[in-house]
């Protein structure tokens, strides 16, 4: 016997639709709250026999999928936009029993779009790079900001933001205390990001997978994790060209009769995936980049970001070539301090 379901995720509840194949028995309600403990326990209230769930890959799926899996269950991760996609047009109003129904009658024809469900040791890595990049965003907009102010008051812009700054220069009263926060708001964000940055360096040096990819010029340890761990296990596309457009890199083009709107990044993929190889890719405006020419090339006829973004989607598809090549050996787990 075999179950096949659907759960559909929020804050407060989660909406379950399942079917018993043998028996024909189909049961829908809600779990609540929606944490651990609740789950675990209607988990345990199920016919003990075999069975698939469709969980949608948003915010809390991960505690979803590990408890499944810990009740002998197969977790299937549905891509959430594409699962949209697969509804068609809209005829009757959303509703959480309706996601959840939808969800297991894809899965049950075999046509649920699935996403990479990461180890658990790929979890917690993507967990730091997602946490670096946060505070290193918070840590420009400080930067930005402070730059700013002094810009506002007619002092020279300078890239050492550092406390004997308020020595050095006349500011009024309200302008210095504004100086005086951001300056405290760097040396906080810098307090975290250090030792954080150095942990994934580290990381990055023992991991085979995150080892390889930084043969390529311009990937350095840090982007090579956040490459290695937002891209995923590249056997799952079926060339490189699935890579690029999980990347949110690809150009969307509307187009109708004789009207052609102007090509847009789909920025459909992991933001972070886009920052590291944005970032890798940079440094192919150096002269020693092997990417340099075509790079200058590029950037001639339409502009330096329209260069980068090209040789990002270049790195990208290096990057799946490079983990398909290793196969199980590009996630083998290594010690993260």
């Amino acid at each position: 016997m075999t179950i096949v379901g659907g759960l559909d995720l929020h804050r407060r509840q989660i909406t379950f639709d399942y079917l018993d194949t043998t028996t024909g028995e189909l049961r829908r309600g809600r779990i609540t709250p929606a944490d651990r403990e609740h789950l675990r326990s209607w988990l345990g209230g199920l016919p003990e026999q075999a069975g698939d769930f469709a969980v949608e890959g948003c915010t809390g799926w991960r505690f979803v999928v590990e408890e499944l899996a810990r009740a002998g269950l197969r977790p299937h991760l549905a891509e959430p936009a594409e699962t949209a996609t697969a509804r068609g047009r809209k005829r009757r109003a959303k509703t959480d029993k309706g996601d959840a129904r939808w969800q297991r009658e894809l899965l049950l024809a075999g046509t649920l779009p699935e996403s990479w469900i990461p180890p658990t040791h790929v979890l917690e890595v993507r967990a730091l790079v997602r946490l670096y990049v946060d505070l290193l965003g918070e840590y420009i907009g400080w930067r930005q900001r402070l730059q700013a102010t002094l810009f506002h008051h007619g002092v020279p812009v300078t890239s050492r933001l550092t406390p004997d700054l308020l020595d050095r220069i006349d500011l009024s009263p309200a302008g210095r205390d504004a100086l005086t926060t951001g300056l405290r708001q760097l040396e906080r964000l810098s307090a975290e990001l250090d030792p954080l940055r150095r942990r994934l360096h580290r990381y990055a040096a023992r991991q085979p997978g995150c080892l390889a990819l930084q043969s390529h010029y311009g990937i350095g340890p840090l982007t090579a994790v956040a490459i290695w761990e937002e891209l995923g296990d590249t056997r799952r596309f079926a060339n490189s060209t699935a890579a690029v457009r999980h990347a949110g890199l690809d150009i969307t083009v509307y187009s109708s009769d004789t009207t052609r709107a102007r090509g847009h990044l789909s920025r459909q993929g992991p933001a972070v995936l886009r920052w590291a190889l944005f970032e890798a890719a940079l440094r192919a405006g150096n002269d020693t980049s092997p990417d340099h020419p075509y790079y200058s090339q590029v950037k001639q006829r339409l502009g330096a970001q329209r260069a980068t973004l090209s040789v990002a989607r270049k790195l990208v598809r290096r990057c799946h070539h490079t983990l398909r090549a290793l196969g199980e050996k590009a996630w083998a787990p290594a010690e993260l301090d």
